[in-house]
């Protein structure tokens, strides 16, 4: 497996920590609104490395935080004129029906930040004991300027157009104007918790290495989450969980998945050029649709969202779709055979070369165009096989569907004797009656396949 780390620059071979064994970590939500479909691509492209991790045979622990306190969520619960707690409960409860719709499953571990209270006070603690963090009016902060490896993901100091730069803390007290705050003190009306510095609430950044530590320790495998994330946020997230354990690097492996854009603009709340998951779906778009828009680009490459590019993943999953009903229709005396093990193989290096889903999918979109012919029972097991690896790497449910009917076999069987007798009439009345019941009936050297439509 190779693996492009934003830490070095460079493509490199995925060699976990231990063994076999893989930790890795992706920001999650912060859920104060419905997520968008910006977020879909990240989730979905971070959801396919764990799952290809996994079919390589590697024993993947995927964490994913939940953002579940935050200036936007008690920000969003005064303007509802809602308990903050409830706001942030009914989003979270959305964006976890959102991602089983689109077939993320799998992440191990769902973590709230709320339930970390005590490893995040434990860091702000060891911060300030260390001479690394600093207290003013408004709450505690880390001093940047006392971790010389500041800058080191990035390869920058400063922000720029894309960066999250609405997580930014602002301070008139603060003493360098990157310094990012570790503990909110509350003002009037706010959530508080306990602790030795004062009661208050975390920042968001300490957030994440806090759960991280308490799951991983110290220093894990692979760091994932959207490109804008990467300053300041993972910066930050370097900078206190180093500061820490004295321990580098933090995470071995960065991984960052390149923008989903609209009008050629970055898709954010903020900006508010944004379609939700939900409204993508009301509208009728098959969930595994989005996903293999998704999957269509290399997940570090940008996309621009168009509702005629959905449209053609849409059709193009129809095509997947009537390549694996073709399990159904196994037959003896096929003429022409694909070579699945083959082909496994050429998806599984190309997901083995930095994910390059867009390589992969090419070669399945080739089998699905060409198999004009069903598949032999000699190569039943293996072309199974072939379908059991897409639906494990690439999540596109191909292997869901049933088998048609009793009713339906009967008429088919019906037809085929109708054209051995060159009965081409009742030949096309049974076919109509078909697409009635929305099956659509090819005819090949070796006998009729049936799709669904």
């Amino acid at each position: 497996m190779k693996l492009y780390n934003t830490l070095t620059k460079k493509i490199e071979e995925f060699k976990p920590l231990v063994d076999k064994k893989v930790n890795l970590f992706v920001c999650g939500p912060t859920v104060y609104d419905d997520s968008h479909i910006g977020h879909a691509k990240t989730y979905i492209q971070m959801d396919t490395l764990a799952r290809t991790l996994r079919a390589l045979g590697y024993e993947v622990f995927y964490l994913q935080n939940i953002t579940n306190i935050d200036d936007k969520i008690i920000a969003r619960a005064n303007e509802k004129k809602v308990d903050w707690g409830v706001l942030a409960k009914q989003h979270e409860e959305a964006y976890l029906e959102d991602m089983k719709a689109i077939n993320n499953t799998a992440v191990t571990k769902y973590a709230r930040a709320t339930d970390y209270i005590a490893d995040i006070i434990s860091q702000v603690q060891i911060l300030l004991d260390k001479g690394h963090a600093y207290k003013i009016d408004d709450g505690i902060y880390f001093e940047v300027s006392t971790f010389k490896g500041y800058g080191k993901l990035s390869g920058r100091t400063e922000v720029k157009k894309d960066d999250a730069q609405t997580r930014i803390d602002h301070s008139d007290e603060k003493r360098g104007w990157n310094d990012f705050c570790l503990w909110k003190f509350p003002k009037d009306g706010e959530p508080v918790w306990e602790a030795p510095f004062g009661a208050g609430r975390p920042g968001w950044h300490v957030e994440d290495t806090a759960i991280t530590e308490h799951f991983f320790g110290p220093q894990y495998d692979i760091h994932g989450g959207a490109v804008d994330l990467i300053f300041p946020h993972h910066e930050a997230e370097i900078t206190q969980m180093e500061s820490i354990s004295g321990r580098a690097p933090l995470a071995k492996y960065w991984t960052h998945v390149g923008f989903l854009n609209i009008a050629h603009a970055k898709m954010s709340k903020s900006a508010g050029n944004f379609f939700t998951i939900k409204q993508v779906l009301q509208k009728g778009y098959d969930p595994m649709a989005i996903r293999l828009f998704m999957l269509q680009s290399h997940y570090r490459s940008q996309i621009n969202f168009s509702w005629e590019l959905l449209d053609a993943a849409q059709t193009r999953l129809k095509t997947y779709r009537a390549m694996a009903d073709l399990r159904w229709q196994i037959k003896d005396g096929v003429k022409k055979e694909n070579d699945f093990d083959t082909l496994t193989r050429a998806v599984m290096e190309s997901m083995q070369n930095d994910l390059n889903a867009p390589m992969a999918l090419a070669r399945i979109s080739e089998i699905a165009d060409a198999q004009n012919e069903p598949v032999s029972t000699k190569s039943k097991e293996k072309f199974i096989g072939f379908l059991k690896i897409l639906d494990n790497i690439f999540g596109l449910e191909l292997l869901s569907s049933a088998d048609i009917i009793a009713n339906q076999k009967q008429i088919l069987n019906e037809r085929e004797h109708a054209r051995a007798a060159s009965n081409w009439k009742k030949s096309d009345e049974l076919r109509g009656q078909l697409e009635k019941q929305g099956i659509g009936v090819r005819d090949t050297g070796s006998g009729q396949i049936w799709h669904r439509l």
